[in-house]
């Protein structure tokens, strides 16, 4: 009879859903503070959860969220969470920026030399110079790692396999740069004709 009643807890604890966790993709967060939604869980890998705040991915802290009437909770609201992530990333953008100057030693993301930082231009694009040639990138494909080193965003195989030779002697400009040359030779030209 033991064996029986067993065997039925078994089947309906087995038949029972299982709560949905903070660990699950798509499980709403909301606030302790306000009870209005902080984000959406997107993937959590035991430590740190990653919330889609409709305007920033905020890695939380696992141990911050806490499960309060049926609802995972936060206590902090999506307004603060949101400028805890703004204040990060100007942080650093600025260490970026600081580190982004002409020969400037480039390292890729899997840590391996890339070059240096040939140029810069006003229109956020710069061009990294190797052996084998340049690679012209945006301002947001570099970051600056946790030793203070200025990093391309991609891996050694990428950046190789964007890289383009160049010519013995050709100049080498970013579009804006070749664009902005190439105004003023046709102003240079307009002036010489008008005289």
């Amino acid at each position: 009879m033991k064996f029986a009643k067993l065997a039925i807890l078994a089947t309906a604890m087995a038949a029972t859903p299982i709560a949905a966790t903070a660990q699950d993709p798509g499980t709403t967060v909301f606030s302790q503070v306000d009870g209005t939604e902080v984000g959406v869980v997107e993937s959590n890998d035991g430590a740190t959860v990653l919330v889609d705040t409709g305007t920033y991915k905020a890695p939380l802290p696992s141990n911050l969220l806490a499960e309060r009437e049926g609802q995972w909770t936060i206590n902090a609201t999506k307004d603060q969470i949101n400028g805890m992530m703004a204040a990060q990333e100007a942080e650093a953008n600025a260490k970026r920026d600081a580190a982004l100057v002409e020969g400037a030693a480039v390292m890729s993301a899997d840590g391996q030399p890339a070059g240096v930082v040939y140029t810069v231009d006003d229109a956020d694009t710069a061009i990294v110079k190797s052996d084998a040639g340049i690679i012209t990138l945006t301002r947001d494909a570099f970051a600056v790692d946790a030793n203070g080193n200025l990093m391309a965003l991609y891996s050694a195989e990428q950046l190789a396999a964007n890289t383009v030779e160049v010519p013995e002697g050709a100049e080498i400009l970013t579009p804006a740069q070749a664009e902005a040359k190439q105004a003023a030779a046709a102003g240079e030209t307009a002036d010489d004709a008008a005289m």
